[in-house]
């Protein structure tokens, strides 16, 4: 698991190989990834978007970008913490993502980034 601190709120990520499979003639790598948001502030904050890249060691880096995750936008007081699962597909056993929330402090009314810490995706299958 990895995990960094931006601002009081801390994000920890779990990753797993999930299998692969093919879709259009071509095989894939799943991983799935569980992101645990963690409010160590004093304020309540509201997570309202997501900016992903994902790097794929034989492919471009895919940028991702939309609202809250997972179709939420979770609002965390002081103390509290959210969980969500989510994944990628990856045309080879190898690769990474990075990102970060975009949310607003309910107390300064201001926006701010968390940074999601760079996390590794590899198949177990292929490392020495």
């Amino acid at each position: 698991m990895v995990s960094q601190i931006t601002r009081g709120i801390k994000i920890s990520v779990l990753t797993t190989f999930e299998g692969t499979y093919f879709k259009n003639h071509k095989i894939h790598f799943a991983f799935s990834y569980q992101i645990i948001i963690e409010n160590q502030g004093k304020d309540s904050v509201q997570l309202v978007s997501r900016h992903w890249e994902i790097f794929d060691s034989l492919n471009d880096i895919e940028i991702v970008d939309g609202e809250g995750v997972i179709g939420k936008k979770p609002v965390l007081k002081s103390g509290e913490s959210h969980t969500y699962s989510s994944g990628c597909l990856l045309s080879s056993p190898f690769g990474s993502m990075k990102g970060h929330f975009n949310m607003i402090n309910f107390t300064t009314t201001k926006n701010f980034k968390v940074i999601v810490p760079s996390f590794k995706l590899s198949a177990p299958f292929a490392l020495n």
